[in-house]
């Protein structure tokens, strides 16, 4: 099979490139990316890679690029190149996986980082747009496969399907520093991949799911602390809602509590609400003698230089989610358990964002999902496409435990 990385140069990128070079079933890997020279770097790594130094904004150039690939996997940072890439996929009629925390049929209406809408259309007309064409081609968008989205949406699906009956489903995940590192950085975080995204999703409402009834919420409410101890990890932490999983208040509208929470160590939240109560997190320009800086920004140039991972830092990604509801007319719950921490060259969070996604990439090539248009991953990895996504995860040290009692 062959597969086409867009944003190859890039950290998720990178880690998805590697882990499909690796791969004996795969035969080709196509390394797109505005950065010449970095792919050239990369492609002298393994014969079947191959150069594709292309803008996702040239698109004549990169309908031509996706030609003669049976699947590609979208790994851009912004939802302008991402939306870009899926238009672009559905006319070269290429089944793509996306990781980007947006499920591009129902577009989030905040902060559309230069999102360009066709004139006359709505966004929300737009994304179903999007859906129908893509079905209308014959294409498969399998939309948010990383680690939250993409993880926590297939386990929280698992979970659902071994009930007769579900009230509540919960995801936490997140990733964080390890035990070791948190103190070295303020707010107990470090950056990853992007800490823009990630105060985004702090300042930005979601949806959730309360008394059976989709409501919009500002990002941050219903937080609770946890214990998180399997795996020999053993964990006092904290999470609040987050918009992590979009696609799941639109494929689930039955359940009475559903909320995606991201995970934090204990105080992160509470120096993050200082931050957008100061007003740091707005990104409407103010007046200063240096004249007008949104506030975001200013605190990014601050901030991020004293999140940046140390030498001896590592990272680790958590998720702990809770299944509740019937079985056999008995009160059920069921539990799904993570813990990865960063190794082999690579940060947790490229390893359980970027393995995922390289492996949809593989579960679309071969053809293993028969549905087309803009799909959630609880639409298309079921059955013994979970099975096969978490045998494969488990042969690179990544395990996630299921725990059932009725």
């Amino acid at each position: 099979m062959k597969i086409l990385v867009l944003g190859a140069a890039g950290k998720m990128g990178k880690a998805v490139s590697w882990y499909l070079g690796k791969d004996p079933s795969v035969s080709q890997v196509g390394l797109l990316d505005a950065q010449e020279q970095a792919l050239k770097a990369m492609a002298a790594e393994a014969d079947k890679f191959v150069v594709h130094a292309v803008s996702i904004d040239d698109r004549a150039r990169l309908e031509e690029a996706m030609k003669g690939y049976d699947a590609g996997v979208i790994v851009l940072p912004n939802r302008r190149l991402s939306y870009a890439a899926i238009e672009a996929a559905i006319e070269a009629r290429l089944n793509v996986v996306d990781i980007l925390e947006e499920y591009h049929r129902r577009p989030d209406s905040y902060e559309i980082e230069g999102l360009v809408i066709p004139p006359g259309m709505t966004l929300q007309e737009y994304g179903e747009s999007l859906h129908q064409r893509a079905v209308k081609n014959d294409v498969l968008i399998l939309d948010g496969m990383g680690f939250a989205p993409g993880l926590s949406n297939l386990t929280t699906e698992r979970g659902i399907s071994l009930l007769d009956k579900t009230r509540i489903a919960i995801a936490r995940v997140g990733g964080i520093p390890n035990a070791e590192a948190a103190p070295r950085h303020p707010l107990r975080y470090m950056t990853t991949w992007s800490i823009e995204h990630v105060l985004r999703e702090y300042n930005v409402k979601t949806f959730m799911i309360k008394d059976g009834k989709i409501v919009e919420v500002p990002a941050l409410v219903d937080m609770e602390t946890f214990e998180f101890n399997e795996f020999g990890r053993r964990a006092e932490l904290e999470c609040a809602v987050t918009p992590g999983m979009p696609s799941f208040v639109y494929t689930h509208p039955e359940l009475e509590y559903f909320a995606e929470k991201t995970v934090r160590w204990p105080g992160h939240y509470s120096g993050i609400r200082t931050l957008i109560e100061t007003g740091m997190l707005s990104t409407e320009p103010v007046e200063t003698k240096w004249g007008k800086i949104p506030p975001r920004e200013f605190l990014l140039g601050v901030l991020n230089p004293k999140l940046m991972p140390l030498p001896e830092d590592k990272d680790a990604c958590v998720m702990y989610n809770t299944i509740v509801g019937e079985k056999d007319g008995k009160e059920a719950r069921v539990e799904y358990f993570m813990w990865d921490e960063a190794q082999g060259g690579f940060t947790a969070m490229q390893r359980v964002t970027g393995f995922p996604a390289a492996i949809g990439g593989k579960i679309l090539a071969a053809k293993k999902v028969a549905i087309t248009g803009v799909r959630a991953p609880e639409e298309c990895i079921t059955g013994e496409n979970y099975q096969a996504m978490l045998d494969e995860l488990a042969l690179s040290n990544i395990y996630i435990k299921e725990k059932v009692s009725w």
